[in-house]
């Protein structure tokens, strides 16, 4: 487990300190600067107003932002690595996993958790997203990284629980997960779209565009039913 957290660490590091154009990546493809104006915590997404980087960006509001815009990156990026990486080619380390998560509930709720995470992580919604990103090119450069990252854990994963597909073992949760999504699916075009014209009209006076798009977040977490 020591060698795993280890290395899920190194390939979540390798994204968020260590890729050219993560950090504005991130404000550019997320709300955090408007859920900063929510009145729905007691301390604001950022320690230092103004500063755009990522020791100043609070857990809440980091996790929060990444959920809106359907990457929920925090909840399963470096797991699928982890697995990945230490398994290698060896199927006695797959069959020591797969004997981990039958028999130990720790690793087994860890696991399962991830599934949940990566059932609501959308690549296909984040793509709109990621094309608000004011370099386009990195915009779609650090998107694919995350996607096949994603792509990658759903299969370790699915390796590891040796079932077909994810939530397998929970079909209630799947199928409420999966009513969901006709009204989430919406919901998430209409606060990108809200997004550009937002941040397209800064500095233009009185913006008819902000109170939408904060009711939308607002939307958004009551259908995903994860705040952070």
């Amino acid at each position: 487990m020591d060698e795993l957290a280890a290395e899920g660490e190194e390939v979540y590091r390798g994204l968020t300190e260590h890729t050219p154009g993560f950090i504005d990546y991130f404000y550019e493809v997320t709300p955090v600067q408007e859920i900063g104006l929510l009145n729905i915590g007691s301390r604001p997404s950022h320690r230092k107003k103004g500063d755009r980087s990522l020791s100043s960006v609070r857990a809440i509001g980091w996790v929060f932002a990444w959920g809106q815009s359907r990457h929920a990156l925090p909840t399963w990026y470096g797991m699928g690595g982890a697995i990945e990486r230490w398994r290698g080619t060896d199927p006695a380390r797959l069959a020591k996993l797969q004997t981990m998560y039958r028999e130990w509930p720790f690793f087994r709720t860890l696991l399962s958790n991830a599934q949940m995470a990566l059932y609501k992580a959308d690549m296909s919604v984040a793509a709109d997203y990621a094309k608000l990103c004011q370099d386009p090119e990195a915009g779609g450069r650090i998107f694919q990284l995350i996607r096949q990252r994603h792509e990658r854990a759903v299969l370790q994963i699915l390796h590891v629980a040796d079932v077909p597909s994810l939530l397998n073992e929970t079909p209630e949760l799947a199928i409420s997960l999966a009513h969901r999504t006709p009204y989430l699916d919406p919901l998430n075009h209409i606060q990108a779209v809200l997004l550009r014209k937002l941040r397209e009209s800064e500095g233009e006076g009185d913006c008819p565009w902000l109170e939408p798009l904060l009711r939308s977040i607002n939307a958004i977490a009551a259908g995903m039913r994860n705040t952070g």
